[in-house]
């Protein structure tokens, strides 16, 4: 028996409302890492020591203090920001006096950036900090845990 237009159509979004219903959201893992992010950055904004300082600020201070001078776009790759986000930060920072952006001397169409004293000064104040805030994201976990999660975000962030 030929099935109507009317039927085929009323079968189909019978069909997707079953294939929706079975999309759990608060099993996904897009759902999930955004979830644990927010508890992180709640965690972040409660401990670290300077009201100013982001996340992201944060990152590439940690990162200069790691690294050394480095060129603008060679931090945003080590930090994983793009460049309209890390061109932002870097503003900030120096606006702040905590990163310094002068010429390469090799090569007069890059600059490079280095923390200025006051930027080593806040790296070395930040750091236990930064060491305490992760402590306290990864606390609901077991040690085993722990280092079993960030291994596992390392491979999904390669």
């Amino acid at each position: 028996m030929a099935l109507l237009a009317t039927d085929r159509a009323e079968m189909s979004a019978r069909s997707q409302a079953k294939d929706a219903s079975d999309y759990v959201l608060d099993e996904q893992v897009g759902h999930l890492l955004r979830r644990a992010h927010q508890r992180h950055a709640a965690i972040f904004l409660e401990m670290i020591d300077d009201a100013q300082l982001t996340p992201l600020q944060f990152g590439a201070i940690m990162k200069l203090a790691d690294v050394g001078q480095t060129s603008q776009n060679q931090l945003g790759r080590l930090t994983a920001m793009d460049a309209a986000t890390m061109q932002g930060v870097i503003k900030r920072l120096i606006a702040r006096g905590l990163v310094v952006r002068g010429p390469d001397p090799d090569d007069r169409r890059r600059l490079l950036l280095t923390l200025s004293a006051n930027g080593v000064a806040l790296a070395g104040q930040v750091v236990q900090r930064g060491l305490e805030i992760s402590a306290k994201t990864l606390e609901p976990l077991s040690a085993s845990e722990r280092e079993t999660f960030l291994k596992l975000l390392a491979r999904l962030s390669d």
